[in-house]
């Protein structure tokens, strides 16, 4: 450290020069970052829009307001759940468990195997999206993450997988798919019991904006989720970056020390530096971006493909999925929103009957989500082969 500064310091936040230095200091971490940001257009391409897709289909507001107004609540949820409820970005974090990530050896080898992961991930969303599937990059993100560990424990580098958050990820994929079911259709029944005696042009009215507002929960409680997720991943290699090429971070004499990913409660304290808000606003304009290129073609197969529904049904289904997402991420669950939106539509659909639903549809999305842990792994280990076979990659 001596040689490198006079002084050192720790700290929880990278600035935005100290982040343009790291990326000017080596090409492995442009590229990790890169991957990292493509990961998050994707789930904006693929995944955000299924946060205002019932609210397009049942006309409550405009296709273009809906998406401008996913990517507003979407940074919101960033920063509303950063102040108490950031256990997501921790679980992600400690998707792998890279070992020793103060060797910086160690954490070059750990961001050739992020990268590896996020290439999955990005992968597999274009495939879905090709398909006009939902896929969730958070099931993505995690199997991808989980195959580059297998690959390096393959070639004997330091990973294992890491249990904790994957006892995370199995609680809130059961919980969270049944929740959004069990509420989905319970709402819509309360509902209709509530306003048996409402002439339907006044309850018309009033589930439009109500739908509205439901869709701007889902909306938040996604960024909550996926934001919250992403800014995890990109801290995750700018800390390996700032370890693996430590003087990027000598500034003026002093050499800064980023806190360990690892340390229970470092998402909380990053979070809430000032200096560290450039991240989630650029996480959410990625976001942001990907929805409104994008987003159509996953709104069409999940808001009017589905099952068709009726204003209060529309409000029913978001309230339920908010719900759901909300409980995950004050658990520190890492769950796929698209998973949970969908499993609402279907408790919404059920409660007009079985025959409602078009299964045809939901199998295709079961299906995808089945296959997005075995087929995202895959590619996750193969690609971690690959970019370790180039020379002086790490």
């Amino acid at each position: 450290m001596t040689m490198l500064a006079d002084a050192v310091e720790s700290v929880n936040y990278v600035t935005i020069g100290q982040f343009f230095s790291l990326l000017s200091s080596s090409p492995l971490i442009v590229i990790t970052i890169l991957l990292a940001l493509g990961v998050v257009f994707i789930n904006g391409w693929t995944d955000a829009p299924n946060a205002v897709a019932t609210c397009i289909s049942t006309r409550a507001i405009s296709a273009k307001k809906a998406i401008l107004m996913a990517a507003v609540f979407n940074f919101l949820g960033v920063l509303l759940f950063a102040l108490f409820a950031a256990g997501v970005a921790e679980s992600i974090a400690g998707i792998v468990d890279f070992g020793s990530l103060d060797n910086p050896e160690v954490a070059k080898e750990a961001l050739v195997g992020i990268s590896s992961g996020m290439v999955g991930v990005v992968s597999w969303g274009i495939l879905a999206w090709v398909f006009g599937v939902p896929s969730s990059e958070s099931h993505a993100l995690i199997a991808g993450l989980t195959g580059a560990c297998f690959a390096m424990m393959a070639m004997g580098k330091s990973a294992t997988p890491g249990a904790e958050s994957w006892f995370d990820v199995g609680i809130g994929f059961l919980v969270s798919s049944l929740l959004g079911a069990l509420l989905g259709f319970a709402f819509v029944k309360l509902i209709e019991l509530v306003c048996r005696k409402k002439t339907r042009r006044k309850t018309t009215v009033f589930f439009k904006w109500a739908q509205i507002a439901s869709a701007a929960g889902m909306a938040l409680a996604h960024g909550a989720q996926d934001g919250l997720k992403f800014i995890g991943i990109v801290y995750l290699a700018l800390f390996l970056g700032s370890v693996a090429y430590p003087e990027a971070m000598v500034v003026d004499g002093v050499h800064y020390l980023l806190e360990n990913p690892t340390t229970p409660g470092f998402a909380m304290e990053f979070l809430h530096a000032p200096a560290f808000l450039w991240l989630p606003i650029l996480v959410s304009l990625v976001m942001g971006l990907g929805t409104s290129i994008g987003g159509y073609r996953i709104i069409k197969k999940v808001g009017m493909g589905m099952v068709d529904l009726e204003p209060y049904q529309g409000f029913a289904t978001d309230l339920a999925a908010f719900v759901a997402l909300v409980l995950s991420s004050a658990l520190s669950w890492p769950v796929s929103t698209s998973q949970v939106k969908t499993c609402s539509i279907v408790g919404v659909g059920l409660s007009k009957g079985a025959k409602k639903v078009n299964w045809s549809i939901v199998k295709d999305m079961v299906l995808t989500w089945v296959f997005t842990f075995p087929g995202s792994i895959l590619i996750g280990f193969v690609m971690c082969y690959l970019l370790f076979a180039i020379p002086g990659i790490a």
